[in-house]
């Protein structure tokens, strides 16, 4: 009894480390078969859709790439709206600032305008001559620096290929040759020159001409129109009048 009492006991234990073996390898096994069935409903999925269903899908992947690009078409004309609106305020600011020193030019040349006289074919005339798209003058007060003596001044105003008004000044020193010429407004829709004198009653006249070649009007109106821009340039002159009430000829004629 005693001896098979003692033969049975290794039997249980190696029968305890078996058992225990095996649940070991079973819960592996286990594993394993779900990790198989898991890869075997990937791919009864991608067998039965035509697609992997565990990744994305090339029509997901072209909705991104198309969002994508919308983001950057929306933010690229963004930009360059930000450019041409920052090009267009520089570009109206220096209009702006040209327009007003061409203006400052114009009112000092006339401001500074000197009634010298000539002789022509009918006497003695001033060099003051204009109309409605030109005007001729004598001033001591140059556009370019380093100018000395009475010059002649000439305005004209043309028209350029692309149908804006544009304004020229030309000088030359009283007894010489040598010109020079400057733009002073460009890209205009009207520009013309007004002149003001009191007629017989001594009432105020506006003309676009003037006539008497020996007369200096009182005051000269610039009209500027840019699109919907209107300015308007009102300049009285120190020298006016007739060559008699100048003194440039006595009341005998002489």
């Amino acid at each position: 009894m005693n001896w098979n009492y003692k033969q049975e006991r290794p039997f249980q234990n190696v029968s305890v480390w078996s058992r225990s073996r095996r649940a070991k390898i079973l819960t592996t096994e286990i594993h394993g078969v779900f990790r198989g069935l898991k890869t075997d409903v990937c791919y009864i999925e991608t067998t039965a859709k035509g697609v992997n269903s565990c990744g994305f899908t090339l029509l997901e992947l072209l909705i991104s790439i198309s969002i994508l690009v919308i983001i950057v078409i929306i933010a690229g004309s963004c930009i360059r709206l930000g450019y041409r609106s920052v090009n267009a305020g520089e570009k109206k600011m220096d209009s702006l600032e040209r327009l007003r020193s061409s203006m400052r030019i114009v009112d000092a040349q006339l401001q500074s305008q000197v009634p010298l006289t000539y002789d022509g074919e009918d006497g003695r005339r001033f060099y003051f001559e204009g109309d409605e798209t030109s005007l001729r003058f004598t001033t001591n007060y140059s556009v370019w620096d380093g100018r000395r003596g009475y010059i002649i001044a000439a305005y004209r105003i043309e028209t350029d290929d692309y149908g804006k008004r544009v304004m020229f000044v030309t000088e030359n020193v009283i007894g010489s040759a040598v010109k020079r010429e400057a733009m002073l407004f460009d890209d205009l829709d009207e520009i013309n020159f007004y002149y003001f004198n009191k007629g017989i009653l001594n009432e105020g006249i506006w003309g676009e001409q003037l006539t008497d070649t020996t007369d200096i009007p009182q005051k000269i109106r610039i009209n500027l129109v840019r699109g919907t821009k209107k300015y308007s340039l009102l300049i009285p002159l120190r020298a006016r009048g007739t060559l008699t009430q100048i003194g440039m000829i006595h009341e005998d004629g002489s």
